[in-house]
């Protein structure tokens, strides 16, 4: 190991639709994690590293924190929660609201105790005019000791590069935990369901995407061919929602799977037919058995 190579872990946390997924897509240079509209997309953490010369970075995307009405709402409170003190920095990121509302004093309630260093970001700054910064920096500069405010945009990419000056002044020599190449620890199979995922969030109405999960039943290369074929299944809680999610003579259906294999051809490097199911699975997100099933285990945040 070079002295003067830095690493560490750095969390990103903060309310649902902060833009935390664009914010890691933006830092690392590609899309890894979904992003959509729609409040809690992010189910799971997400683990991404940047390898530059000064060093590696290991961003965790989390859930947004959020009151959760369901076993899968406290699943992904639980998998942001359970990051706080196993990171070397914490960055929580806000909307460039003036004043603080009830879901970022829960925040602040849950950092109280918390020893690692915590940056505030205030994200979205391109949606505002610069002089009401100021005043949402004085307003966050009195709740909590920050290590540094850094407002910027996810979105654009606008100051991130101040941001990834502080990570590393805050990261101390270390070595290198992955390859130099490595973008993600996050299996294919995972990253393919997620995409099918925000393909249906893009598309589907407002209280369908919530209820909704996606399997990976099968994938296989086709033997003498360039091709992937890609079993998926679609989850869903209600019959109605099924028949929206098909939508009319499968309609639906084909159009979610249309977006997805374009994103999902670009992720393998290889044509793929993509064969998409859709069942249903009665109020799944309060049930530990099919959390466990589709990937929510509460002991997998434990390590």
């Amino acid at each position: 190991m070079d002295k003067g190579f830095k690493s560490g872990f750095v969390t990103l946390i903060g309310r649902p639709n902060v833009g935390k997924s664009t914010l890691m897509n933006q830092l690392i240079g590609q899309k890894i994690a979904i992003v959509s509209d729609k409040p809690q997309t992010t189910r799971n953490r997400i683990q991404t590293i940047i390898t530059t010369e000064k060093g590696q970075i290991i961003f965790i995307d989390t859930p947004g924190i959020h009151k959760p009405k369901h076993k899968l709402g406290d699943y992904m409170n639980q998998a942001a929660y359970t990051t706080f003190n196993t990171v070397d920095l914490i960055l929580w990121l806000i909307e460039p609201s003036k004043t603080i509302g009830k879901g970022d004093h829960y925040i602040l309630e849950q950092l109280s105790d918390i020893k690692t260093p915590v940056v505030l970001i205030i994200n979205k700054i391109d949606t505002i005019v610069k002089e009401e910064i100021l005043e949402i920096i004085n307003n966050y500069k009195e709740t909590y000791n920050f290590k540094a405010i850094i407002p910027l945009s996810a979105k654009t990419g606008e100051n991130t590069e101040s941001l990834l000056d502080v990570i590393y002044e805050s990261m101390e020599d270390g070595p290198q935990f992955f390859p130099s190449d490595m973008l993600t620890d996050q299996p294919e199979r995972q990253l393919i369901s997620e995409l099918i995922r925000e393909k249906a969030l893009h598309l589907l109405q407002q209280e369908i995407p919530h209820g909704i999960a996606v399997v990976i039943d099968q994938m296989k290369k086709r033997k003498g061919q360039p091709v992937v074929d890609i079993d998926a299944t679609i989850i869903c809680e209600k019959d109605s929602h099924k028949g929206i999610i098909i939508g009319k003579q499968g309609a639906m259906l084909k159009k979610i799977g249309t977006l997805a294999r374009k994103e999902i051809e670009s992720l393998l490097g290889s044509r793929i037919y993509l064969n998409l199911w859709v069942k249903i699975k009665k109020n799944w997100r309060d049930s530990e058995f099919q959390l466990k099933n589709y990937g929510f285990d509460k002991k997998g945040l434990e390590s």
